[in-house]
């Protein structure tokens, strides 16, 4: 059982030498923030950059941050308190050296991007700072208050424009990356118009963000289905920290409606959170209360919708009043007003939803992989930045900053010879198994998520999602499609089955990996005290688990083939 998952390579049957060819010097595959980040930077090296977006370069998860970006941007604050709230709250599996480096640069990021045109808010004393969850300054840059990832994708996309040196390749969906003897060489992409085409590169820089819609309840839009990662996968990347998902303590919770974020500034600027009795309850499960860190937040919330049988908690804004919360937060305040809520007069209902992928493609300090010639950066790789749990607006800051570094560490890589190119194909036999229908797989696949690898787990439900996947794999995995959805589905049950098998091996609780099954609070100090990575990595038999320590190295032997089904 899981065969189709360990032994496929490619999804998609072509022949090098007889499909379409494009040639570039970096191929950079995401548009988001770090992905077009990366793009500008390459294109100080080279005058021969490809840009592939999923969908157009302005639809990307970054357009929907709402919060904000971290960085040191005064006297008041230090990049020290800067890098130490951050390893802090990642319970101290961040890697040290990288959280500097993030923290260092990133004012010098943030200052480029002004410089490119972006907007941010400002007081009569410089910028508006705000304040999130596990901060311990005043530290968060914002543009009209809830839409810094609109203004942070439209400054980009402007500079991007300007460019001649890069291409943007839009509506072209990442099947697959392209390897020679183990080197990667470009990726096999599809375009509406112009089908599949094999895009050449010297270095290939993945960006293709999250998997948030993995799970039922989710902030992310409907592109972030984890294609990066199970294309990663494949060509023989390491991912580690895939059990890591962090769910955002507050969404709009609508009966029937798709969950919008609520951004943590809310809280920042003094909202409670109270239950359906009107009892604020966050002081009574830690010392920030509202500030908490997000993993704290959103099990608090769990545990209290469990206790007063609810479907959810409310946030109260009441008393920072209507017209200060409209003109801080005026996008939030039309959505809230959208269904009816009035957030001077009312409680607005939230509830935790999945939110940011930790976990990723493993990077070392300058964005490279251990696949050659394949780096990665932003959501979709794992740098060690963020620990077991992200502090909040760390994710558009590691962007800028780690877009920049994987551009310029693909740039300077470059050779001055021609592509390294050779025959490549896949050829993958009928299957003769039955057809199931997609989308009820993928709703369903949601559901499981949620319910046994959400916000609390258990080995038990763990074991479960496994099963039930490996099973969705068999009719799923073998088969060959010609259409974006039978893609995405593969991937989707790809990075789903690492994410399941890396929570059942990490038996004790880590930041915002929560075992409601954990054994005893001995272990769990140990685990604290000593915390490690599991990374993932493929060979013949399917996934090996390897824990290492925070900068990469492994400690023990290798651990495989656990909670698989008994017979």
């Amino acid at each position: 059982m899981g065969n189709a998952f360990d032994q496929r390579r490619y999804l998609t049957n072509f022949d090098s030498a007889r499909t379409g060819h494009v040639l570039t010097d970096v191929l950079v595959i995401g548009g988001g923030v770090a992905g077009a980040r990366a793009a500008i930077e390459a294109a100080r090296h080279t005058d021969n950059v490809i840009l592939m977006c999923k969908r157009t370069v302005e639809d990307s998860v970054t357009r929907h941050a709402q919060g904000g970006i971290a960085g040191v941007m005064t006297d008041a604050d230090s990049v020290e308190s800067h890098a130490e709230d951050t390893f802090r709250v990642g319970c101290g599996l961040g890697r040290r050296e990288i959280i500097d480096r993030v923290v260092r640069d990133g004012p010098a990021r943030i200052a480029e991007m002004v410089d490119w045109g972006m907007r941010l808010d400002r007081s009569a004393d410089g910028y508006a700072l705000g304040r999130e969850g596990g901060h311990s300054a005043s530290r968060i840059l914002h543009f009209e208050g809830d839409a810094t990832g609109r203004e942070l994708s439209r400054a980009l996309t402007a500079k991007l424009r300007t460019l001649t040196a890069i291409r943007v390749f839009e509506s072209c969906f990442l099947i697959d990356l392209l390897t020679v003897e183990g080197r990667c060489v470009g990726a096999v992409s599809y375009h509406p118009k112009y089908g599949h085409q094999l895009v050449w590169s010297k270095q290939t820089i993945l960006a293709t963000g999250g998997c948030g819609r993995l799970f039922r309840e989710t902030t992310n839009p409907d592109i972030a289905t984890g294609d990066g990662y199970a294309a990663a996968w494949r060509a023989g990347a390491r991912l580690a920290d895939m059990e890591m998902m962090q769910f955002h303590p507050t969404t709009l919770y609508v009966a029937g409606a798709s969950r919008a974020l609520i951004s943590e500034a809310v809280r920042g600027e003094g909202a409670y959170l109270v239950d359906r009795h009107g009892e604020r309850f966050m002081p009574s499960y830690h010392a920030d209360a509202e500030l908490a860190p997000r993993d704290v937040v959103s099990r608090a919330i769990v545990n209290r919708i469990r206790e007063t049988r609810s479907n959810c908690v409310y946030l109260d804004v009441r008393h920072i009043g209507g017209e200060r919360f409209a003109a801080r937060f005026p996008r939030i305040t039309r959505l809230c007003r959208d269904f009816q809520i009035d957030p001077a007069r009312d409680l607005i209902p939230v509830r935790p939803a999945a939110h940011y992928m930790i976990g990723g493609v493993v990077t070392d300090g300058d964005a490279r992989t251990n696949v050659p010639d394949l780096l990665a950066c932003g959501e979709a790789a794992c740098t060690g930045l963020h620990g077991a749990n992200r502090l909040a607006s760390n994710s558009l800051l590691e962007g800028l900053v780690f877009g920049a570094i994987a551009g310029a560490t693909a740039g300077a890589s470059l050779s001055s010879g021609p592509n390294a190119r050779g025959r490549v194909s896949s050829v993958i036999p009928a299957s003769q198994r039955t057809e199931l229908d997609l989308p009820d797989i993928l709703n369903s696949l949601r559901s499981l998520l949620w319910r046994n690898a959400g916000i609390e787990r258990h080995a038990a439900h763990l074991s479960e999602a496994r099963e039930i996947i490996d099973f969705w794999g068999q009719y799923v995995l073998d088969k060959t499609f010609d259409d974006v959805l039978g893609w995405e589905s593969q991937n989707m049950l790809t990075v789903a089955r690492l994410l399941v098998i890396a929570a059942a091996q990490r038996s004790h609780s880590l930041g915002v990996h929560y075992r409601s099954d954990e054994l005893n609070a001995s272990t769990v100090v140990s685990d604290t005290t000593d915390p490690h990575h599991w990374v993932n990595e493929r060979d013949e038999s399917g996934p090996v688990l390897r824990p290492m320590d925070r900068d990469w190295h492994s400690i023990v032997e290798e651990t495989r083939n656990h909670i698989l089904p008994k017979k």
